[in-house]
């Protein structure tokens, strides 16, 4: 049993509140009054009071008033890794889309591929009809904190994984191809292991079809290093 906001499922009340209270001040922020914002956000004009002068609701402890709440967040870098976007680069798209900035320009300043840049803006569209770089962050986040089915059972990822062994890919290319063309969409990421595993052990139908030509070593199943070594040279 969870929490729900805005489409994402939190485990404790306190961390969908949490939510509410950023979504609240990122609508503020993009020009929404006080009483639509929390009524989008499904509080009271009260709560959304209470936020905007840095106390919690719920525990009475202070709390980063709006000013400060954005100034911090701005200025903190949060970077999760190489593939998927920063809050930063998110921040910066934001601002290249209100700007009228094309897409191609906002990537090229960026470092990142357009259809990067295009499916994040078009993933992430709020209620206001625009682009929310605050929330798209938190939803990337709460997605790489849900723990990963060990087994290919997305059909969409099982035909990617299985069209590249297709063409002779090892898994570690996959991997990183897979990570590079979907850097946000958790469902269609997965480590190298995980496709070895799905080659050599899980042969139950995935990843079946005709596996001993895909592999580089022209083998179904793995081969004993000692018989490996003991071979004549």
């Amino acid at each position: 049993m969870g929490y729900e906001f805005d489409g994402v499922v939190y485990g404790k009340p306190r961390e969908m509140q949490e939510a509410r209270r950023t979504r609240y001040f990122e609508l503020v922020s993009s020009g929404m009054n006080f009483t639509q914002a929390a009524k989008a956000v499904g509080v009271s004009k009260r709560t959304g009071k209470v936020w905007r002068n840095g106390r919690g609701r719920s525990s009475g402890r202070n709390e980063r008033a709006l000013v400060d709440w954005y100034r911090g967040d701005m200025n903190e870098p949060k970077k999760i890794d190489g593939y998927h976007l920063s809050q930063d680069e998110r921040i910066a798209i934001a601002d290249g889309v209100r700007a009228g900035e094309s897409i191609r320009s906002i990537a090229a300043r960026l470092g990142r591929s357009p259809s990067t840049v295009s499916r994040e803006v078009r993933s992430n569209i709020g209620p206001t009809g625009r682009y929310g770089p605050y929330r798209a962050q938190q939803l990337s986040t709460n997605r790489l904190r849900r723990p990963r089915a060990r087994k290919i059972d997305n059909p969409r990822l099982r035909r990617a994984v299985q069209e590249k062994l297709d063409k002779h890919w090892s898994p570690e290319q996959i991997s990183g191809w897979l990570r590079r063309e979907f850097p946000d969409n958790d469902a269609m990421n997965v480590c190298h292991e995980t496709i070895c595993q799905a080659i050599y052990v899980q042969s139950k139908g995935q990843l079946k079809r005709d596996i001993e030509a895909k592999l580089r070593s022209g083998r179904a199943s793995r081969r004993p290093r000692s018989a490996a070594d003991g071979r004549k040279p």
